[in-house]
C-alpha cells in the first residue's frame, strides 16, 4: 500500500476513502508483543496525518475567515471524514487495550486511551461535528466586528492599542465604541450559546454522565485534581490574590490621579509616558525575538529561526483574520505553527514569547516515537508557554539585542507582573462561572441567568474596578471570553500553569542555565509521565493552596517593588 501523502496541499483534501484502507489494515494485522511496536508506529503515523489535516484546515480557516473554499473543506472534513476516523481510532484503542500488551513509555497514553474509550459514543459524533461548526460561527461573528475610528474601518484588535494611550477621553471613547459594537451581537451570541449548551448537555447524557463537567474532566484527562480542588483554588485566589490585585489598582488610581479605576484605565502606563512601542513592524518583532531566544537557549533560538525560515508563522493583525493567538502542532511534520494578531503594542512581545513557548514544546517532544506520547496535559502545556514569558526577562533591553531601554524594560516587566496578578481573579471568574453553568445547565440555558451568574462572580473577585453605569457590558463579559464558547473549563489551566511558570522563574533568578535545562527536560517528556511529575521535572509543584500561591505572588510583588526603582 502506498504511503499517504504528507504534502499539505494534498493532505487538506483527504477523504475517508483515502484513510479507510490504512485503518482496515491496522484492524486486521496480527497484534502481539513482538509486533506491537511496528503496529503502534503505523497507527501513530496514520493518526498524525489525520490530525494534521484537521489542524491545517483549522489554521487556514483562522487565517481568512471569509475563505469559503476552506470553510467548505473544513465542514466536509468534520462532517464526513473526521467522525469516521474517530470511530476507527476507537476500534484501535479498544483493540490495544483488549490485548493487554504493555509498551515501554506508554503507561500514560494507555491511561488516556481508557478514558477516551469510556467517552466514545457513536451518537455524539454528529453533535461534536455540530459544535465544531458553531465554534466557527462564533469566530466569524467576532472576526467581523469592526468599527469606524478616525475615518477608517478597523477591527476591534486594531483598536486595542488605544487602551494604552495616555489620553483618557480617547481611551474611554475607543473602549465604549468597541463594547457597543460587541453588544450589537448580544442576541446572536446568546442564540449560539443556547445551541452549544444544549449539544453539550446531550453529549453528557448520551454517556450516562452526571453532567458535562464530568465529561470534560475525563476528556481533559484531569486525573490529578478534582472540581473541589478548583473551588479550593478559587478560595485561595480570593484570600491571597484579590488583596494583591487591589493593591495594584490602588497604586494605579493614585498614580493616574483618578477618583476610581474605570475599565479603560487598566492598561495605560502609570508613568505618564507614552505607551510602549517595542517594534515598528513584523520584521523587527521577528529579528529581536530571534536574538532573545538564542540567549535564553541556543537550541530554542534555532527552533525559532527554523519556523521563520519555513514560514510557520502568521503574526500581524488584518481584517477577516480570526481573533486571538495560538500555537498549533503539525504532528506528521513534527512542526508547530504560530498565529498572532500583532499590532505593535507591548502585549505582542509577551504573546510572541508565550506562543513560541508552546512551539518549543512541539520541537522538544518531537523525538518521542508515538503521537499518543506527545499529547501533553493542558496545565503543563501552559507552563511551557508562560515560563517562556519569564525566562526571557533578562534579555529585554537594547544592550541584549531586545526591544527596550532599561526604563522601558522595567515598565514592560512591571506591566507583565501586574497583569499576571490581575489575571488570577479574572481566571477565577471564568472558571467559577463555568462550574455554575454545568452544575445548573437548565438555568444556564437562559442567557439572562448567565448574565447574573457572571456578574456575581465578577463582583466576588474583581475588586478595585469601577463599573458604575456599565451594567450591560459588565454582565455580558462571558460573551467576550472565547474559551467559554470554544473549550468549556479550559481556563483554570492558565492559573495553575502561572504558578508553575513563576516557580520556574524563581529558580532561574538563582540559576538561569539550570532552570532552562530543567524546563527543556520537562518539555521533552511530552505526555509520558503524570502532571505532578511534569511540574516536578521543570522544578515546580502543582498546587491549589493559599501557601504556595502566597509564595508565588509574594515574589511577583517583591520584583515589582525592585523594578520601581529603575523607572
Amino acid at each position: 500500500m502506498k504511503r499517504l501523502s504528507k504534502d499539505p496541499a494534498v493532505m487538506i483534501k483527504h477523504t475517508w476513502q483515502d484513510y479507510e484502507p490504512y485503518y482496515k489494515e491496522l484492524e486486521t494485522t496480527e497484534l502481539n508483543q513482538d509486533k506491537v511496536e511496528v503496529w503502534l508506529k503505523a497507527w501513530s503515523d496514520l493518526t498524525e496525518v489525520v490530525m494534521e489535516q484537521y489542524f491545517r484546515l483549522n489554521v487556514l480557516q483562522t487565517l481568512d475567515t471569509s475563505d469559503e473554499i476552506i470553510e467548505n473543506l473544513f465542514n466536509k472534513f468534520v462532517d464526513e471524514t473526521y467522525p469516521k476516523t474517530q470511530t476507527a481510532e476507537q476500534n484501535l484503542r479498544e483493540r490495544l487495550l483488549a490485548s493487554g500488551i504493555q509498551v515501554d513509555g506508554f503507561d500514560i497514553p494507555l491511561r488516556n486511551m481508557r478514558a477516551e474509550v469510556e467517552l466514545f459514543h457513536q451518537d455524539n459524533l454528529p453533535l461534536l461535528s455540530e459544535l465544531e461548526k458553531l465554534t466557527s460561527q462564533y469566530d466569524k461573528l467576532i472576526g467581523a466586528q469592526t468599527v469606524q475610528w478616525e475615518g477608517e474601518e478597523v477591527t476591534l484588535s486594531q483598536l486595542s492599542p488605544i487602551a494604552y494611550d495616555e489620553n483618557r477621553n480617547k481611551r474611554e471613547k475607543a473602549w465604549r465604541l468597541a463594547m457597543d459594537r460587541r453588544l450589537v451581537d448580544r442576541e446572536a451570541l446568546n442564540k449560539l450559546w443556547v445551541k452549544m449548551l444544549d449539544l453539550r448537555i446531550r453529549i453528557a447524557e448520551n454517556l450516562g454522565l452526571p453532567d458535562y463537567r464530568a465529561y470534560v474532566w475525563k476528556a481533559f484527562r484531569r486525573f490529578d485534581y478534582s472540581p473541589q480542588d478548583c473551588k479550593a483554588y478559587h478560595d485561595a485566589i480570593e484570600q491571597v490574590v484579590v488583596p494583591a490585585a487591589k493593591r495594584i489598582l490602588t497604586r494605579r488610581r493614585e498614580r493616574l490621579g483618578l477618583e476610581s479605576v474605570r475599565p479603560w484605565d487598566d492598561l495605560v502606563d502609570t508613568s505618564g509616558k507614552p505607551a510602549l512601542k517595542p517594534f515598528k513592524d513584523e520584521q523587527e518583532l521577528i529579528q529581536k525575538g530571534s536574538v532573545i531566544f538564542h540567549q535564553v537557549d541556543e537550541q530554542l533560538g534555532l527552533y525559532f529561526d527554523t519556523m521563520i525560515r519555513e514560514n510557520l508563522v502568521d503574526l500581524s493583525n488584518r481584517k477577516n483574520k480570526a481573533p486571538g493567538a495560538y500555537s498549533e502542532a503539525f504532528p506528521s511534520q513534527r512542526r508547530p505553527f504560530v498565529f498572532m494578531n500583532a499590532v505593535g503594542v507591548n502585549d505582542d512581545v509577551r504573546t510572541l514569547f508565550h506562543e513560541f513557548g508552546h512551539a518549543f514544546h512541539v520541537f522538544e517532544s518531537a523525538n518521542l516515537p508515538y503521537y499518543q506520547q506527545m499529547e501533553v496535559p493542558m496545565e503543563f502545556a501552559e507552563v511551557a508557554s508562560m515560563a517562556m514569558e519569564y525566562l526571557t526577562e533578562p534579555y529585554l533591553t537594547h544592550d541584549q539585542g531586545g526591544y527596550y531601554d532599561q526604563a522601558e524594560a522595567a515598565r514592560s516587566s512591571i506591566e507583565h507582573l501586574e497583569q499576571g496578578i490581575l489575571f488570577w481573579p479574572y481566571m477565577a471568574v471564568v472558571d467559577a462561572f463555568q462550574h455554575w453553568v454545568y452544575e445548573n445547565p437548565q438555568d444556564a440555558m437562559n442567557p439572562a441567568e448567565c448574565d447574573a451568574a457572571w456578574e456575581k462572580q465578577w463582583d466576588r473577585f474583581m475588586k478595585g474596578y469601577d463599573w458604575s453605569g456599565l451594567d450591560e457590558i459588565k454582565k455580558t463579559g462571558w460573551h467576550r471570553k472565547l474559551h467559554i464558547f470554544h473549550v468549556p473549563f479550559y481556563y483554570v489551566e492558565y492559573g495553575l500553569a502561572m504558578m508553575g511558570a513563576v516557580q520556574v522563574w524563581a529558580n532561574a533568578r538563582q540559576d538561569q542555565q539550570a532552570a532552562t535545562a530543567a524546563y527543556r527536560k520537562a518539555l521533552a517528556l511530552g505526555g509520558t509521565v503524570t502532571l505532578p511529575q511534569l511540574f516536578e521535572t521543570a522544578g515546580a509543584k502543582l498546587a491549589f493552596d493559599a501557601g504556595t500561591l502566597q509564595r508565588v505572588v509574594g515574589l511577583m510583588e517583591d520584583v515589582i517593588e525592585e523594578l520601581e526603582t529603575v523607572l
